[in-house]
């Protein structure tokens, strides 16, 4: 990028010079010029002469070329260096948009277990997950990432599946449970045995995805190359014809029609067009920007503005992801009660519900009075607090103790709290919708999106209470991230309008890469989904997905009005030269005058403003 926009700044000095010094020194003017188009210019040339060995005569490349070669011979050398450094100009614009589109999916190897602790007989080995085979058995201690898919065979812990699920509450697991690889366990030690191969686990399954969604991704061809593919051959032969038909037949002058033939080619060189239609998509990609979005290219604006459907991850794009208590019933005692003994035995727990009680109770832990705290992988804990015997946890720890538990419809994470072995309570602790997600779907409606729905690693209930005020057209929850992909391709399958997924997490990369315009949260959104994302919302705000869009058809109107009035006077100046009423000045000016003009207006695109 750097090197393309010295060669232009110094094609553009060589240009102004060559103009300055034209009425002075006019042997060295065409020299200035010469050298100005060949700076600009040389590897597109190259590339002309390289595609005509190929086979691919008519194409952009050879059109630039063949304009600019035959405005030196005609004695225009100001025109013939405009024609390549318009062109590259409009090219670095833009490369520089879609020049960060994607990076490698390194981030991605972040969730991989670098190892497994592989139990032979009474040792343990540190070993590659790809040498652990089908049935072995692995030690996984607290804090490290399950290597392969397992299920456990003694022991007890919680188990953080947000790099799968994105759900952050814990999962709880014992003797029975399966586990995937890339989830971590947090407490307990845990000995399982494995169920599948490296190969094919659930992290390789997101490696995968992610690498094959990239490639399923259509990438549309070039406007200009397309338009080339008609437009450079129709006017190379009508040129030739013009310079040949009229002294053939008619005995009409060579000079005459030849210099009209030349002024043809000249004219037909689509600078407006080339030009204007990057300006376009670099003012919308602009306005974006201004507005806290990231748009990787102008092919995802041309995708976001068809878009007819909008499927959204819940946990961390439409929610907060942090989790609160939400409800709070009691057995004897009062709230303030209840949380002052339940904050005070999870006072040393990192469990994310442990830390929503401590934040519920939002007063300072008085450690002289809290004892013996026993904290049980995939239970709860057991402390002593101003000598009361506290039990606080699942159902499944008050069975153990024999607690007896009323029977409650709750939704959410369930703290149970026990006093002296006697229920005095329950604390329930959800996650909690984004203050602007509910505006983001009435947004998304009112602009004319059909059709919206979440997809989401939680379960079911759960994640219909937390949105069901949203409106939206369809829930699909408990999904992996290869239950997501197909999900999707479901949706996407339904409609040739594109289709756009929003996400945050890891587990929304296969997602993300595959949808027709994946959106990443950018301020919390991992990095492999900010990676694997077409679109980035720095502000994490789920209503911005509804203002990218409509950036998007604005800026692609401003596009289209730009093509058609380019190509409307572009016929009207071939017709004209073709006839002598425009000489090679007027055709230029007329050239030139489009394209200011078509940038000027590709300029209203930075104008938007996001109400």
């Amino acid at each position: 990028m750097k090197k393309n926009i010295t060669r232009i700044a110094a094609a553009v000095l060589l240009f102004v010079a060559g103009l300055l010094i034209g009425n002075h020194f006019s042997p060295l003017s065409p020299v200035l010029l010469a050298a100005a188009c060949i700076t600009s210019g040389a590897d597109v040339i190259f590339k002309a002469f390289r595609n005509i060995l190929r086979g691919k005569i008519f194409d952009e490349n050879f059109l630039m070329s063949v304009a600019a070669v035959c405005a030196f011979i005609i004695g225009e050398y100001p025109e013939a260096a405009a024609v390549m450094i318009f062109y590259q100009v409009g090219e670095t614009f833009q490369h520089y948009a879609v020049g960060k589109s994607r990076k490698s999916i390194s981030a991605l190897m972040e969730i991989c277990p670098e190892y497994a602790n592989l139990k032979v007989g009474d040792e343990l080995q540190k070993v590659p997950p790809e040498s652990v085979n089908v049935g072995d058995i692995v030690v996984i201690r607290p804090g490290e990432k399950i290597p392969l898919d397992a299920v456990v065979i003694d022991g007890a812990s919680s188990v953080d599946c947000s790099p799968l699920t994105g759900e952050p509450i814990p999962k709880d697991v014992s003797v029975g449970c399966e586990v995937l690889s890339g989830c971590i366990n947090l407490s307990g030690v845990l000995t399982v045995k494995t169920t599948g191969e490296y190969g094919k686990s659930a992290v390789s399954k997101i490696l995968e995805l992610v690498e094959d969604s990239m490639s399923k991704k259509s990438r549309s061809e070039n406007f200009i190359t397309k338009f080339a593919q008609i437009y450079t051959p129709a006017v190379t032969v009508c040129a030739v014809l013009l310079a040949l038909i009229p002294p053939l037949l008619f005995n009409a002058p060579w000079s005459v029609w030849v210099y009209r033939a030349l002024s043809f080619l000249v004219v037909s060189c689509p600078c407006a067009l080339v030009i204007s239609a990057p300006l376009g998509f670099f003012g919308g990609i602009g306005a974006a920007s201004k507005s806290g979005i990231l748009i990787k290219g102008g092919r995802y604006i041309e995708n976001l503005a068809s878009a007819q459907k909008v499927v959204f991850d819940k946990t961390g794009t439409l929610t907060t992801g942090s989790f609160k208590v939400c409800e709070i019933h009691t057995a004897g005692i009062s709230e303030e009660e209840l949380l002052f003994f339940a904050a005070h035995a999870e006072s040393a727990s990192p469990h994310p519900i442990s830390k929503a009680i401590l934040e519920a109770y939002g007063k300072e832990i008085d450690t002289s009075i809290v004892k013996d705290i026993q904290d049980i992988a995939g239970y709860g804990v057991l402390a002593a607090v101003k000598a009361n015997a506290i039990t606080v946890g699942s159902i499944k720890l008050m069975k153990l103790h024999g607690i007896s538990v009323p029977k409650q419809t709750l939704l959410g994470a369930v703290a149970y709290v026990a006093i002296d072995n006697t229920y005095a309570g329950t604390i329930v602790v959800s996650d909690r919708l984004k203050p602007e997600s509910e505006k983001a779907i009435t947004d998304l409606k009112r602009i004319g999106i059909k059709h919206v729905a979440i997809l989401t690693g939680d379960n079911r209930l759960s994640a219909e209470k937390t949105t069901e005020t949203l409106g939206v057209d369809g829930i699909f929850s408990e999904l992996l991230p290869e239950d997501k992909v197909c999900k999707l391709e479901e949706i996407m399958s339904s409609s040739r309008s594109s289709t756009i997924f929003v996400g945050d997490g890891i587990n929304d990369a296969p997602a993300l890469a595959r949808a027709d315009v994946g959106i990443a949260m950018g301020a919390l959104g991992s990095d492999a989904a900010i990676e694997s994302a077409d679109v980035v919302i720095v502000k994490d705000s789920p209503a911005d997905v509804a203002a990218a869009i409509r950036i998007s058809r604005r800026t692609m109107r401003i596009v289209k009005q730009n093509v058609v009035f380019s190509l409307s006077v572009k016929l009207l100046a071939l017709t004209l030269s073709s006839l002598g009423i425009f000489t090679m000045w007027f055709a230029v000016f007329a050239d030139v005058g489009v394209s200011v003009l078509a940038i000027l207006n590709s300029f209203r695109t930075l104008n938007f403003k996001n109400k």
